[in-house]
């Protein structure tokens, strides 16, 4: 997309905005690339570990005999694993979405059609949901596929086709795709590209896992283990592959939900009063 394109003033607002600012996404590769090496990601950690849990659930503290309730835990940590392993692709997309424009410059042509910077904030915002959602049901379907396969396989049941399973897919997207808003935030808060990158992979890797786990054992503060985005994510999903091998509290769905927004949120806000209040040139 060429400077000249960029900074031809936006028509019709806001939704003139977001209609750019998904148009900026489309036409990389960047989106689709990330969709496909999370569904061989998640395909990869489906078979994996829907193989582990069935064939020793005791590694999760379940008898050998698993009952109907437990088999059905198993089934749901496999089918939420998009949430608790693959947030990191639609983060790293949401985070990309804005320091790309820092790092070839084209935030400056960006601001230019827009001036009013909260509304080129929101616009990202607003456009990082339907690419979100897009990647976040190739997780979450490969995830049930792969993992309902193998847990077939293994003599396992599945529970498959229920209508709770299909509300866990749906909610698992729906965290994805909140989960590239959150990248959207702390890609303005950190603008350097690489920098941004470096500290998703470093956060989502190691420090949030150890720190969940960390905590979750102290009891004083083990509580705040469910206020961790992660956690949040999981909670909203509707299933945690951590909380089963290491059973800890978890928020509610809806609670999980507006603390996930919320991440997203005052991430974007901080970013627009230090990041987006800066000249740019």
């Amino acid at each position: 997309m060429s400077t000249a394109t960029l900074s031809a003033p936006v028509s019709g607002g806001l939704t003139g905005v977001v209609r750019s600012e998904i148009r900026k996404i489309l036409t990389t590769r960047l989106w689709w690339i990330m969709g496909l090496s999370l569904m061989g990601y998640m395909a990869f950690m489906a078979a994996m570990m829907a193989f582990a849990l069935t064939y020793e659930p005791a590694m999760t503290g379940m008898t050998e005999d698993v009952t109907a309730p437990q088999a059905r835990e198993i089934a749901t940590s496999i089918y939420t694993l998009a949430p608790a392993f693959g947030y990191v692709f639609p983060l790293i997309v949401g985070a990309i979405s804005v320091t790309a424009e820092f790092r070839h410059q084209t935030i400056t042509p960006t601001l230019l059609a827009e001036p009013r910077r909260s509304t080129v904030m929101g616009a990202k915002l607003i456009s990082a949901l339907p690419v979100g959602l897009v990647i976040g049901l190739l997780g979450s379907i490969t995830c049930w596929a792969v993992g309902a396969g193998t847990i077939a396989i293994m003599g396992g049941e599945t529970f498959a086709f229920t209508g709770e399973t299909l509300r866990i897919l749906v909610l698992s997207a729906v965290t994805l795709a909140i989960w590239t808003m959150v990248g959207v935030g702390f890609g303005a808060v950190v603008p350097n590209q690489i920098g941004s990158i470096i500290i998703v992979l470093a956060f989502t890797q190691f420090i949030e896992p150890i720190a969940r786990m960390a905590i979750s054992q102290v009891e004083k503060i083990a509580g705040a283990a469910k206020f961790l985005p992660g956690a949040a994510g999981e909670a909203l999903a509707g299933g945690s592959f951590y909380g089963t091998i290491a059973p800890m509290g978890m928020l509610s769905w809806w609670q999980g939900g507006l603390v996930l927004v919320a991440y997203a949120l005052v991430f974007s806000l901080i970013g627009l009063v230090t990041t987006f209040r800066k000249d740019v040139g």
